[in-house]
């Protein structure tokens, strides 16, 4: 492979030819974010650009910030190369980073999943000479459900625990899987309400036309027996706090992709664990890699000694990059 189009710093992705970083996790001069979770769009940077359906969130995140907007596909000429943003499915406005220099294409992933979850932009394949991608659960063992019976399975419980006049937690990450699971239960069970970090980011999604169901936000004035049978949906960390207490008798569920794994289940000690992710599975990381039709593979965050293993010995040439992402809710085990 020729020169190489990115290279890996102490600030994060370099791109040498236009002078401006990917997700870095250090204060740099310019800023290509992916999406908006905490360990991809930090505060301290020069300028940002993100996708134009990412920046309210990154804005509500980070405040007064230079930023700016670009379309999904659109291409614009930094310095000496080339870049584009392409849909990456992991929430609403995430995007994948193009990036060309000399005839060379580099794809930047970010976090990805491949099933539509019908509130995201859908994944979009980029054909390119070298994809940098997350293995966060980049093990045989983890296999996605198709998102409809999940959904049914969450519904059931809701119902449930609503028919005995329980109140239901349900802990997500209050920015994507949040809103994505907003988006499949069941209205017509009961009262939906929300912490405060969840409503807030549903008030950014809703200004910019997601649609997602009415939600009554928790104040401190609010009281579980005013909304009998309701479903709470609240960050983990409210689990099990004195936040939560106020729901006297509740049933606690939560939702990630770590809850393939018992002992992570144990240790969450919700009543309930529900399989659901806003990343890819197994299958969908091979799928996105054979995808790209990438001659390198660059492997960062997740299980990446034992996925490279398993791409060098499935004639894929990979390597292991080490970086500071993965310290979100759903990334940390």
């Amino acid at each position: 492979m020729a020169n190489p189009v990115l290279t890996f710093t102490q600030q994060g992705i370099f791109c040498p030819a236009g002078d401006f970083h990917i997700d870095p996790w250090r204060p740099v001069g310019r800023a290509l974010i992916t999406h908006g979770h905490a360990d991809h769009a930090r505060p301290g940077h020069g300028a940002y650009l993100a996708t134009h359906a990412a920046l309210p969130v990154i804005r509500h995140r980070l405040g007064d910030i230079r930023a700016e907007g670009i379309a999904y596909g659109e291409r614009r000429r930094i310095g000496d190369a080339v870049v584009s943003f392409h849909p990456a499915g992991h929430l609403p406005g995430s995007a994948q980073v193009r990036v060309e220099v000399g005839g060379q294409v580099w794809v930047v992933s970010g976090d990805y999943k491949l099933e539509s979850d019908g509130l995201s932009e859908p994944f979009e394949p980029v054909r390119c000479h070298a994809f940098i991608t997350e293995c966060t659960f980049g093990l045989p063992v983890f296999r996605w459900a198709p998102q409809a019976e999940v959904a049914a399975e969450i519904n059931a419980w809701w119902a449930a625990n609503a028919a005995e006049g329980r109140t239901s937690i349900l802990g997500a990450y209050s920015l994507g899987k949040a809103q994505r699971l907003l988006s499949l239960v069941d209205p017509g069970i009961g009262s939906i309400l929300t912490h405060g970090a969840v409503e807030n980011t549903n008030a950014v999604l809703r200004a910019q036309g997601y649609a997602l169901p009415d939600t009554v936000a928790v104040t401190p004035d609010t009281k579980g027996k005013d909304f009998p049978g309701a479903l709470v949906i609240a960050p983990p960390a409210a689990l099990g706090s004195a936040w939560a207490r106020r729901f006297a008798g509740a049933s606690t569920g939560f939702a990630s992709g770590w809850m393939r794994l018992r002992g992570v289940r144990r240790r969450r000690a919700a009543d309930r664990g529900f399989v659901i992710s806003d990343h890819a599975d197994w299958d969908g990381l091979h799928q996105a890699i054979r995808q790209t039709e990438a001659e390198k593979v660059f492997v960062t965050h997740g299980y990446t000694d034992i996925f490279s293993r398993w791409l060098n010995a499935n004639d894929c040439s990979a390597q292991v990059v080490p970086t500071e992402f993965g310290t979100d809710e759903e990334d940390a085990a």
